[in-house]
């Protein structure tokens, strides 16, 4: 059964910070570029960060470049998402997303407020 848990979501102030973790298991964690997105009430989702396979490459949105970075583990099956720097516009639930060619697989979401 493949799984993608998140945690480290919640509620935060402007210019805070938060680390998302995404724990991933029945699938080879090693094969699959990792990336998160997010979705904002009444948009569309979007990519926030990818990562190869590796851990080699990254790229940015960049509404989130220099702000968020993103690494993975995959010792331990593991992909992060550091935000620091928060802003209101990032409030959005946000997904992580495993992929490998065109098929792949999502998490559940967790929900990230930014306000005072």
């Amino acid at each position: 059964q493949v799984l993608l848990v998140e945690s480290g979501g919640g509620l935060v102030q402007p210019g805070g910070s938060l680390r998302l973790s995404c724990a991933a298991s029945g699938f080879i964690f090693s094969s699959y570029a990792m990336s998160w997105h997010r979705q904002a009430p009444g948009k569309e989702r979007e990519l926030v960060a990818f990562i190869t396979s590796g851990g080699g490459n990254t790229n940015y949105a960049d509404s989130v470049k220099g702000r968020f970075t993103i690494s993975r583990d995959n010792a331990k099956n593991m992909v992060y998402l550091q935000m620091n720097s928060l802003k209101p516009e990032d409030t959005a639930v946000y997904y992580c997303r495993a992929a490998r060619g065109s098929f792949g697989y999502w998490s559940q979401g967790t929900q990230v407020t930014v306000s005072s």
